[in-house]
């Protein structure tokens, strides 16, 4: 019989008394405390670890968009649709976990749902602060994070700030096109509404790549990553039927309902609607 593989023979540090390990490098510990169940329940800790792994993906998510804008923002195109398609991918990842989840039956849901109180996945700012950072902004969404000044401390400062969707419309109006002052200039706080001269510009570029393939590539981009966001959005929807049916969420909202609603909002609308028209 031959002896066990050893990696220390091959070099394989073995030993970490006051060295960084990967649990340290990881804080392991902590993430893997953080799973507190409120109920006996089996299927708790699926619900728990599914939406803890989903902040996560959200929190880099969070941090390519803002590094993307700030690249298109400074005229370094090509860093920030590295970025665009990590993040589409991101929410590929996000697509993934709803199929996890919906292995989890009505019967098994019912078993812990009293345990979550009113906490709900419409709460989540980490959710809330894409939608702003994108362009989706609803200044009614600012109120379940009142109670968290240092929350809402961060959302109002991402809604002074141009989304990511009013950066690539200035990119259009510095290439030349025609994009009306009112749009350049219009408060940000307030929701994006789809604009003639805007989807105009989009359609010349779509009519010329060649001449304007930046920006052609940059509408493909925001495209692809609204194509993962809008599944994901309907994966929620689908599986929420699945375990829930038509109840009322844990936070109040009418569940299916109103996740269905949310499929018809649209964050890029002028390049959806170019389409048609090209």
């Amino acid at each position: 019989m031959t002896d066990a593989y050893d990696p220390a023979r091959d070099g394989a540090q073995m030993a970490f008394d006051g060295r960084m390990s990967y649990t340290d490098y990881l804080s392991l510990d902590a993430i893997l405390s953080a799973q507190t169940l409120r109920t006996t329940a089996h299927d708790e800790m699926l619900f728990i670890i599914q939406h803890q792994t989903s902040e996560l993906w959200m929190r880099l998510a969070l941090h390519e968009i803002g590094a993307a804008r700030d690249h298109l923002a400074a005229g370094k195109a090509r860093m920030a649709f590295k970025m665009l398609t990590r993040v589409a991918r991101i929410f590929e990842q996000l697509n993934g976990a709803w199929d996890v989840l919906r292995t989890m039956t009505p019967s098994e849901y019912t078993r812990f749902r009293e345990g979550l109180g009113q906490s709900s996945g419409f709460q989540s700012w980490q959710y809330r602060m894409i939608e702003f950072a994108v362009g989706n902004r609803n200044l009614a969404m600012l109120r379940p994070h009142a109670h968290r000044p240092d929350l809402m401390a961060a959302l109002e400062s991402e809604l002074a700030r141009p989304s990511l969707y009013d950066v690539a419309v200035r990119l259009l109006a510095g290439a030349g096109f025609d994009i009306p002052g009112s749009v350049l200039r219009r408060d940000l706080r307030q929701p994006w509404v789809a604009d003639a001269a805007v989807e105009e510009a989009w359609r010349a570029v779509y009519r010329d790549p060649e001449t304007h393939w930046e920006l052609y590539e940059l509408a493909e981009k925001l495209v692809d990553f609204e194509d993962y966001f809008r599944r994901w959005r309907f994966n929620h929807v689908t599986t929420v039927e699945r375990v829930i049916g038509f109840k009322r969420g844990t936070g109040g909202t009418s569940g299916v309902q109103y996740l269905r609603r949310m499929l018809e909002v649209e964050l890029f609308p002028e390049l959806w609607h170019l389409r048609t028209a090209l």
